[in-house]
């Protein structure tokens, strides 16, 4: 699998907070949507820092692991 990574992410606009993020300011993963390579991820605390590119089964896979994570906690 090729990693794909965009290395300054505040170049890109559009970012959304993830709605499993904390809404205490802390712990915040942001998505960005309709990117024609895939779905871009940041962390909130550093916006140009970079993202990592999911494709959109990887995402997908990624969101329904976390979701089966939250039931056994």
């Amino acid at each position: 699998m090729t990693e794909r990574t965009i290395q300054d992410s505040a170049s890109l606009t559009g970012w959304r907070k993830s709605s499993y993020s904390s809404g205490d300011g802390g712990t915040c993963v942001e998505v960005l949507d309709c990117h024609p390579s895939g779905i871009p991820v940041r962390d909130s605390k550093t916006p140009h820092g970079p993202a990592v590119v999911f494709s959109a089964a990887g995402w997908s896979s990624f969101v329904t692991a976390i979701k089966d994570a939250k039931l056994l906690f």
